[in-house]
């Protein structure tokens, strides 16, 4: 399934998408008090999709060109989960170009680097990334596969760690890449209004067996930036939500950004960073364009 959070005349709800037809037939409440958000149904299906098949609503079927598209989960339930210098090239690319300022100075890193972004960061499809915000003129992209956690738990396992994942998403950690280095933690470059730009749908584990086949491209103005497998990742899906829930409880309807590949703007001599008018696609194959201008 392709879950979507769409906005139309009566408000925001939530549809499944449909991709032979491009048509969004919406979900029904769970309950008369029940909260209509695709985070609430994550929570009540976490890793079984199928209970939110006999949610669907046919009386309730709109074009998607009728409908606009928001942030699939635009109020996380807790702040985004992030892995840092996570494919080879990218740690490499990082270490090399003058902005890293984490402790140890290690292109590779040993275990995984986590930080995190707050739910504020969080835009939908096709809103601006707001670059004014970052007084250093120095904002940059990253293209990443994002993880929604279903089932829940502490100490999961990583030969069990997929059967925890409800579906897939695709985000841009956005940065401020004098912000991260001058702070030297992260948090500070990283957590700028508008700077988690996430979308366009949610697609459920079952359409996505292997995470790792999965490839992923940037482009910005059309240029093609970033282009890499997931199966490249230092560190692997089940291998982050066994480091998370090693010490404390995931939630279901949890976000992890799994990190960024090479080819990001301070890969480039000089660094290529984001000027407003600005556009930045990116594409997971499985699950759609996530696309962005920059003002």
């Amino acid at each position: 399934m392709k879950l979507i959070t769409f906005k139309d005349t009566r408000g925001s709800h939530v549809g499944c998408l449909d991709d032979s037809t491009l048509r969004v037939t919406e979900l029904k409440q769970l309950s008369p008090q029940a909260d209509a958000s695709l985070l609430a149904f994550v929570q009540h299906a976490q890793a079984s999709p199928d209970k939110l098949r006999p949610l669907l609503d046919r009386s309730l079927e709109f074009a998607l060109d009728d409908v606009v598209v928001q942030a699939p989960i635009p109020v996380p339930l807790r702040n985004i989960f992030c892995v840092g210098k996570n494919y080879h090239d990218h740690a490499r690319e990082f270490h090399q170009s003058g902005f890293d300022a984490s402790a140890g100075k290690e292109a590779i890193p040993e275990y995984p680097i986590i930080f995190t972004k707050a739910s504020t960061t969080v835009v939908g499809p096709n809103v601006a990334i707001q670059s004014g915000l970052d007084f250093t003129n120095s904002v940059d992209y990253e293209g990443e596969l994002c993880v929604v956690i279903g089932a829940g738990g502490r100490g999961i396992s990583r030969e069990t760690a997929l059967d925890h994942v409800f579906g897939y998403t695709i985000v841009n950690d956005v940065t401020s890449r004098t912000l991260q280095n001058r702070h030297k933690q992260w948090f500070v470059g990283k957590n700028l209004d508008t700077f988690c730009p996430m979308g366009p749908w949610i697609v459920t584990r079952d359409e996505i067996p292997d995470p790792t086949q999965l490839h992923l491209q940037t482009h910005v103005n059309g240029e093609l930036r970033q282009d890499a497998s997931v199966s490249q990742l230092i560190f692997d899906i089940p291998s982050v939500i066994e480091t998370l829930s090693a010490t404390m409880t995931l939630l279901p309807g949890d976000l992890i950004a799994t990190g960024t590949c090479a080819g990001v703007g301070i890969g480039f001599k000089p660094p290529k960073f984001l000027q407003p008018g600005d556009v930045v696609s990116i594409t997971i194959d499985k699950l759609g364009t996530l696309t962005n201008h920059v003002v």
